[in-house]
């Protein structure tokens, strides 16, 4: 049996092992690589003196929000945003070749004209010399012709994926072209937001009813809360989904005058509710391990029956009680479906409880499914479910040392 028990334990921790290093593994690799979609390409005129841009000034140039190359060290031109399908107000299709052969020449000859331009286009269409050998019949170049317009553009680089763009940007836009933003900090402070309000809510109810059934309930009345309450931890989240989108979501958007009730708010008291059987389930079976003798002495020192809950009762179960807030954290900072129908899904940076937010797992619960493998969405997901681990971890291991540090002092 001690052999079963240790290969046992040996496979599930290995297990657990590897299942993170894979996480990591996957997560780890978006670092380093470029915002710009595979397969794609940013050209500017080869006389511009900018050479690199952020993911961040890519997307504010073709939002139109930076119009000038000054503003970026460049020359005080006008910007000029080309994307690819532009090139047909440019041209006919007749001038493209029958099968779109003279693309190439025609987006290079358009990037020659202009000297303020970028252009996003797919790498395919990159003028080169193998292209102009396929098609030289075509082309009607001459060597000088060819020289010259092979020269006047330049393949921009961004800058690639750092971990302060990742952990200190503001937007989540993993499919924003020509350039995808990677911010997390809004997905995390609304997974902060959301679990740590439904903790507040959820821990003082838990601990009440946990001291009702555990000190002042009548046997009969316990025995009929407890399995009411152990039967709220079966009841799958998307019911409590359901019931947060049709009944407390409009209750919240009434009460509060808001013009949607899918927000924060209501994350974090469904996320309470969903909380609140495992904290009161487990607080209540560790005040109930408190020997009796400990009960009896309190009492007869003259100590009353409150003074003796939260004297002796509390302090003897705080392990127990902080193990149940540490269980409900996880439920609260982890839950999907629940949270993904009743927050609004905005990813945004939140400013108050009344807004819209989206958290991390609700992120990666929706896109997943979308994100090409191995692309960069695909592996910032696995990053946001490194981040989830890591925030989980440290609830943890903050919980033990509180534990650690309250057992000293006692």
């Amino acid at each position: 049996m001690e052999a079963i028990f240790t290969v046992s334990g040996s496979i599930t921790s290995l297990a657990i092992l590897l299942i993170i290093v894979f996480l990591f593994k996957e997560g780890l690799g978006l670092f380093g690589n470029s915002p710009v979609e595979n397969g794609y390409a940013l050209c500017i005129h080869s006389e511009n003196p900018v050479k690199k841009l952020t993911s961040h000034e890519i997307k504010e140039i073709f939002d139109h929000e930076i119009t000038n190359w000054q503003e970026l060290g460049g020359n005080d031109e006008e910007i000029v945003p080309f994307r690819f399908e532009e090139i047909f107000d440019y041209y006919a299709e007749e001038e493209m070749g029958e099968n779109y052969e003279l693309l190439p020449q025609k987006i290079a000859g358009h990037i020659a004209e202009n000297p303020a331009i970028i252009a996003f286009f797919p790498e395919k269409y990159i003028l080169n010399e193998e292209w102009r050998i396929k098609n030289k019949e075509l082309s009607n170049l001459t060597d000088s012709e060819f020289s010259t317009l092979n020269s006047s553009f330049l393949i921009l680089h961004s800058n690639n994926i750092s971990f302060a763009e990742f952990f200190g940007g503001r937007e989540w836009l993993p499919t924003a072209t020509p350039a995808a933003q990677f911010g997390v900090l809004s997905l995390i402070l609304g997974t902060l937001l959301v679990s740590i309000f439904a903790i507040l809510i959820a821990l003082p109810l838990g601990l009440g009813a946990a001291i009702y059934l555990s000190e002042l309930a009548s046997e009969r009345m316990r025995s009929m809360l407890k399995p009411a309450i152990e039967l709220l931890a079966g009841i799958p989240s998307v019911v409590y989904g359901f019931f947060g989108l049709v009944v407390l979501a409009p209750l919240i958007q009434k009460t509060f005058d808001l013009p949607v009730g899918e927000t924060a708010l209501a994350g974090a008291v469904i996320l309470a509710i969903m909380a609140l059987p495992t904290i009161i389930t487990v607080s209540e079976d560790a005040m109930r391990n408190t020997p009796r003798t400990m009960r009896e002495a309190s009492l007869s020192l003259g100590a009353d029956r409150w003074q003796t809950v939260y004297r002796v009762v509390v302090p003897y179960a705080s392990s127990g009680i902080m193990a149940a807030v540490v269980l409900g954290i996880g439920r609260a900072i982890g839950e999907t479906m629940a949270v993904l129908m009743v927050t609004g899904n905005a990813a945004k940076m939140p400013s108050s409880l009344f807004e819209p937010v989206r958290t991390i797992p609700a992120t990666i619960a929706a896109e997943l499914g979308e994100a090409p493998t191995d692309g960069t969405h695909y592996q910032a997901l696995f990053l946001l479910g490194c981040v989830l681990f890591l925030i989980t971890m440290i609830v943890s291991l903050s919980a033990e040392m509180i534990n650690k540090t309250r057992k000293i002092e006692h």
